[in-house]
């Protein structure tokens, strides 16, 4: 089995095309913001259904400019403006925003938005005014590929594509856990559940003995969960987000379901302890674009900084963000303008740039190639983390 082929297979046909795609040459595009300062826009989500998202990044860009501001800002110090929106959780107020943030406030370029689908609603008004759009957590595969199959010209990213963390699961089944035999429980009412599970299946070379369905907003998984039980299977891989990750967690667990349990980024957040219950979350992995366990000293001070500013530890959210300011600082450095195109320009000649969520470069697609992090929880607390290679699958 190979991660990385299957990847490559995956996306062959939208890489070839996005190989293909140059500048566009449309008349008037990359104009250079003509302010004295540097101008950065955020669009998050810091009220609404999302908010837990959109917050933490918003807070980490703000911290990441106040640092690069203090350090002498950029391109012979000019001091980076920030203006910050905040959509709603309403991705329709991302697109227009995102509008508003090209047009009206000229800014060079655009970090945000939060969840896929605001990112995307968020890209289509960046990619129509050409203004470079860095999500920090985009996850969706189709972020980064344009309706004609090709790539987003103007759209960049921090966090690895869904299918990237959903091959790393199943090799890290096969080849850490010794698994033979896993079921699925799915969030069919999700792209990113759904997807996960495409490239699981492709990418993992033993049997699939079920496969059970549940919904978003679903909080009694007894009869789901009596069905799998009664299987013989050696993992149980349960794909969505620590909303009814918890919960399912905890029913699982309390009628005797010992099976590790596997699962995506969609579990990291604190709430799925709570949800769960600490005693249930033994022998639980989960992908994570960031942790703490890292023995970095990047991170630790990335750590120190944003608890000593607001007053919790980061969350994968936060790192996300804050590698996303200091991408956007690297590449308009680099591009030495501030002119729109010449960033995007750089963006897309990002090499082994060292962030607190891992060194990566830009591929083809627009997407980081980077290490996928998992993490163990025994008794509730994360003891030890994994690392899926895509050089070395």
């Amino acid at each position: 089995m190979n991660l990385k082929k299957g990847l490559v297979g995956l996306l062959a046909a939208t890489s070839l095309l996005a190989a293909a795609c140059g500048n566009s040459g449309r008349p008037g595009g990359g104009a250079a913001n003509e302010d004295e300062e540097v101008k950065l826009g955020t669009v998050f989500a810091t009220t609404g259904a999302v908010s837990a998202y959109g917050t933490p990044q918003e807070n980490a860009i703000n911290m990441a400019i106040d640092e690069i501001n203090a350090e002498g800002g950029v391109l012979d110090d000019q001091e980076i403006e920030l203006v910050n929106y905040d959509y709603t959780s309403v991705d329709t107020e991302a697109a227009q925003l995102a509008t508003r943030l090209a047009t009206q406030d000229n800014v060079d370029a655009i970090l945000g938005a939060d969840t896929s689908g605001s990112a995307k609603s968020a890209l289509q008004s960046g990619t129509q005014h050409e203004v470079p759009t860095l999500s920090p957590s985009a996850s969706a595969d189709n972020y980064t590929i344009a309706s004609d199959g090709g790539v987003e010209e103007w759209g960049w990213r921090v966090a690895f594509p869904d299918s990237y963390q959903g091959g790393a699961l199943a090799q890290f089944a096969e080849q850490e856990l010794d698994t033979e035999k896993v079921a699925i429980l799915m969030d069919n009412s999700s792209d990113y559940s759904v997807g996960l599970v495409e490239i699981f299946e492709e990418i993992f070379s033993g049997e699939i003995v079920g496969k059970e369905n549940f919904t978003a907003g679903q909080t009694d998984f007894s009869a789901t969960l009596t069905s799998l039980n009664e299987l013989d299977f050696d993992v149980l891989l349960v794909t969505g987000y620590y909303e009814e990750g918890g919960p399912i967690v905890r029913q699982a667990r309390e009628m005797g379901l010992d099976q590790p349990i596997l699962a995506p980024d969609g579990f990291g957040n604190q709430a799925l302890v709570e949800l769960a219950g600490e005693e249930n979350l033994n022998d639980v992995y989960y992908t994570t674009q960031f942790t703490t366990l890292n023995e970095n000293p990047l991170v630790d001070e990335f750590v120190e900084s944003y608890t000593e500013a607001y007053g919790s530890e980061p969350d994968m959210f936060a790192a996300m963000a804050y590698d996303a300011a200091y991408v956007m600082r690297d590449a308009i450095e680099r591009a030495g303008s501030d002119n729109r195109e010449a960033i995007n320009e750089a963006l897309a000649e990002t090499e082994k740039f060292e962030g607190v969520t891992g060194t990566f470069s830009y591929d083809e697609m627009h997407n980081p190639s980077k290490t996928v992090t998992i993490l163990e929880l025994q008794n509730g607390e994360p003891v030890n983390t994994y690392e899926v290679d895509p050089e070395n699958l």
